[in-house]
């Protein structure tokens, strides 16, 4: 699929070009935290659910941005969320909801997904974050300030970087 390609070219484009300064700050003094995530399954759902909770009562203020598969469904329709027909041709992102979340500046960005998604990758190169946290994978090194190394489920996955994103001071 040439929309693909062309995401990817972007991508990579991206990851070269974008100059924002990343750093990470004490989790007790960060405002705003991002969740980028792939719908894949009511699980996951309520497992992202309960993890803003958690930040939230943390006194955090959270956005979050799903992508949304064809043929899944999109629980309670409680998060802004794209399609793959929200990229044109030219593997462009052309969503205004993903691209204000992309341009916000946020102190966290989480990003829960086991295995990573080419079109999360491009959010991730574009992201004005201040620090992008994910799970360690080889590939994703470029697009992550904070790699967890956790092999399991994605509330394990949260678990893990809820409990190391605590920890910085």
């Amino acid at each position: 699929m040439f929309k693909m390609n062309f995401l990817q070219m972007r991508t990579e484009s991206a990851l070269k070009k974008n100059r924002t300064l990343r750093s990470s700050k004490p989790y007790k003094q960060a405002v705003t935290v991002g969740i980028l995530f792939t719908v894949e399954d009511k699980q996951k759902h309520t497992d992202i659910k309960e993890f803003i909770h958690q930040l939230e009562q943390d006194g955090k203020k959270v956005q979050v941005l799903e992508y949304l598969p064809e043929k899944k469904e999109n629980y309670e329709f409680k998060f802004d969320f794209f399609t793959i027909k929200d990229i044109n041709f030219w593997g462009t992102l052309q969503s205004a909801t993903a691209e204000k979340f992309i341009q916000t500046p946020f102190d966290y960005l989480f990003y829960i997904d086991l295995r990573p998604n080419p079109i999360m990758l491009n959010v991730l190169a574009n992201s004005k974050a201040h620090c992008r946290v994910g799970k360690f994978m080889d590939s994703q090194q470029a697009y992550l300030e904070l790699m967890i190394e956790q092999n399991g489920t994605n509330k394990g996955l949260i678990e893990t970087i809820y409990n190391y994103t605590k920890q910085l001071r």
